[in-house]
Order: structure tokens, then C-alpha cells, then sequence
């Protein structure tokens, strides 16, 4: 296997806990939480494992500067600026959505940790000013590193390859594991972590915002191009993807009834926090899967905790949750 370029700064392994008051509320199977959003890095999340290796790779190319993107409340854009203040490279990130009278959560954050911050209006914007972004910063001379929308590329990618063998180190016999997925990275980590390191169960990632072929065909691609990280080429297909697009039809970021209750029944019964975007979708799909029957009563089922909890503390959602 080869030697991949990496930076030790997330809090590993991650705990993985029984959830035995939302097993029983749910009636069954046994739900086990793994808690990545414990990673260490402001407030951690699942961004912390990927930019391990983004951050090193910046090193190894000669950057002095990170440019990322996402919306005004990303997650990933609030781990990126402040590994990039942790290890001195200057950081511009492009944001998605309408400038916030009040900087509040992720986006007060950026703020805190220095970010030169350009917000733009229009998503579909958002990928040409960030280019422009890098030119302008490759021709002033301030050797810039892109880091890709959600951390996810094949360096990326290797934040769950990895997290995936920590898992099988920690041997839990689990049936499923399910998570929020978006821009595919912690998904395809996910897969070829499975085929590397025998994981024999199932991986379901919670579209967040994907049609459902659209993801698998995605996260196959770039499940395949990571593999070359350790030598050969792994072939993988979207029928290798398992993946459910059912609970993001109302749109990104809209925070609806599944959400909340999966973050009150979280909160109430475990005393554990989720966010309105990503892990409280993704736990809406779980427990409505669970009601559905979907998950056999005798399986256990693994939620892949992610991360994102300051966005409780947003103005759009935090006059919804209670």
C-alpha cells in the first residue's frame, strides 16, 4: 500500500455508543451512534478527516493559501478556515446565499477564524467566481490550493477510506451503516473502505440533496478514482453505491418536520445534538426507514454521526427547532 501524504490533528478514533432510549422508542433494531462529530477541529465534524489529507497535500505542493466554497453556513468551509488558521496558510472562502444582518453559527465562525470571505448570491455563481477566485490568487503569486466543494476529491476521499479500517479496528459487528451524503466524499471513502478493508455489511448514505442515481453515479466515479491512491485502479459502479434520495425533495437546507423531529427525538432520548441540514435529514430517513421496516428488528444499525451542530445556532433554523 502505498504511503499517502497526511496531517494528525482530528481527535481519533471517534467513540462509537449504544443509543439504547432511541432503540426502544423506535421499537427496534439496536442503533449504535458513531461520533464524528467529535473530530476536534472546530467543533469537528466529518471535514476534519478529509482535510487531514487535503491540508498535506497543500503542504506538499508549496500553498500558502486555501480557497474553498459552500453556503454562507457550511460546515466544511467553517473546518477548512480554521485548519487553515491551525497551520498558518491564509484562506478565501466563496459563500453561497444572502450576507446575514447578524453573523451568527457557522458563518460568525469563518469570520473568527479569519477567512477572507466573498458571498455571492446566485448557486449557480458559485462554481465560475470561485475559479476566478483561484486565477486572481495564481497570478498575485499567492500559491493557492482549491479545496473542492464538501472536501471531496480522491485526497479527500481518503479521510473515510481510512475512517472505515479505524471502524473495523474498533470491532462492532454492525449490519448497516447510514449517513448523510451531498458531494459524495464520505460516501465513496465509505465504499472503498469497505471493499479494503472487508467490511461485510451494508453502506446506506441519506441523499441530503442528490437525485439518487445521480449520487451512485457519482460516488462510483470517485470511489474508483481514490482507489489509485494505494495502486491499481478498483473498479466500481453505481450498483456498488446503496443510497436513498427519498427525504431530500423539499431542497437543501430546508428545514422540514422530518428534521425536526429527528432532532428533538435525538436531543430528548439520548441528550445528543444533530443539525438541521445533513445529520438531522439523514436520522429523519433512518427512523422513518426503522418505522417502515425497513431494517430487520434482530440488525444493528450504525448512524455515521457527521457533524455540523453550530447550525443549530442560525437565525433560519434556530427559530424553527423548538
Amino acid at each position: 500500500m502505498k504511503t499517502i501524504p497526511r496531517l494528525n490533528f482530528a481527535h481519533l478514533p471517534t467513540l462509537i455508543e449504544e443509543l439504547p432510549r432511541l432503540t426502544e422508542v423506535l421499537g427496534g433494531p439496536r442503533i449504535l451512534i458513531k461520533r464524528d462529530d467529535q473530530t476536534g477541529l472546530a467543533f469537528g465534524g466529518n471535514k476534519t478527516r478529509k482535510l487531514e489529507f487535503l491540508v498535506a497535500e497543500a503542504r506538499e505542493q508549496g500553498a500558502k493559501m486555501l480557497i474553498s466554497a459552500g453556503a454562507i453556513q457550511s460546515n466544511h468551509c467553517r473546518q477548512t478556515v480554521a485548519a487553515a488558521a491551525r497551520f498558518g496558510f491564509d484562506c478565501t472562502l466563496v459563500l453561497t446565499g444572502e450576507r446575514p444582518k447578524q453573523p451568527t453559527a457557522n458563518f460568525l465562525l469563518d469570520q473568527l477564524f479569519g477567512a477572507e470571505i466573498i458571498i455571492v448570491s446566485d448557486r449557480n455563481d458559485r462554481d465560475r467566481i470561485l475559479q476566478e477566485t483561484f486565477d486572481n490568487a495564481v497570478a498575485a503569486g499567492k500559491k493557492p490550493y482549491l479545496v473542492p466543494y464538501g472536501g471531496s476529491s480522491p485526497t479527500g476521499a481518503m479521510g473515510y477510506t481510512f475512517a472505515m479500517e479505524e471502524f473495523i479496528n474498533q470491532k462492532m459487528n454492525v449490519d448497516w451503516i447510514v449517513f448523510g451524503t451531498s458531494s459524495g466524499g464520505t460516501h465513496a471513502g465509505l465504499v472503498l473502505g469497505q471493499r479494503l478493508f472487508n467490511f461485510r455489511g451494508k453502506i446506506l448514505g441519506i441523499s441530503i440533496d442528490e437525485p439518487e442515481m445521480e449520487l451512485k453515479a457519482h460516488v462510483s466515479k470517485l470511489a474508483s478514482q481514490a482507489s489509485e491512491k494505494f495502486g491499481e485502479r478498483i473498479i466500481f459502479s453505481p450498483d456498488d453505491v446503496l443510497a436513498n434520495d427519498e427525504y431530500c425533495q423539499a431542497g437543501y437546507g430546508v428545514f422540514g418536520a422530518g428534521e425536526r423531529e429527528a432532532i428533538k427525538l435525538f436531543a430528548s432520548n439520548e441528550g445528543l445534538l444533530l443539525d438541521p441540514v445533513y445529520t438531522g435529514r439523514a436520522a429523519a430517513g433512518m427512523i422513518d426507514l426503522v418505522r417502515k421496516g425497513f431494517f430487520k428488528k434482530d440488525e444493528t444499525v450504525l448512524f455515521w454521526h457527521t457533524g455540523g451542530q453550530p447550525a443549530l445556532f442560525a437565525d433560519k433554523y434556530s427559530m424553527d427547532i423548538v
